[in-house]
């Protein structure tokens, strides 16, 4: 099974969730952000998925708590 990887990016002046591609969850708030990226981390995690958040500019990991 394939690690899924939300990562949380400025994008046009804002942070947002990049996953696969594609921008959600669009905040100027990054706390906002990374707690949206932690609920989807969640939701895949519930459904048996690997995941890992990565924050830009920050080194390690996030962790999402199931």
């Amino acid at each position: 099974m394939a690690l899924l990887v939300f990562s949380v990016i400025r994008s046009d002046g804002a942070w947002a969730v990049e996953h696969e591609g594609s921008h959600s969850n669009r905040s100027r708030d990054k706390a906002e952000v990374m707690a949206s990226a932690s609920k989807l981390a969640r939701a895949a995690m519930a459904q048996g998925r690997m995941v890992q958040i990565k924050v830009e500019g920050e080194s390690g990991y996030y962790a999402a708590k199931s």
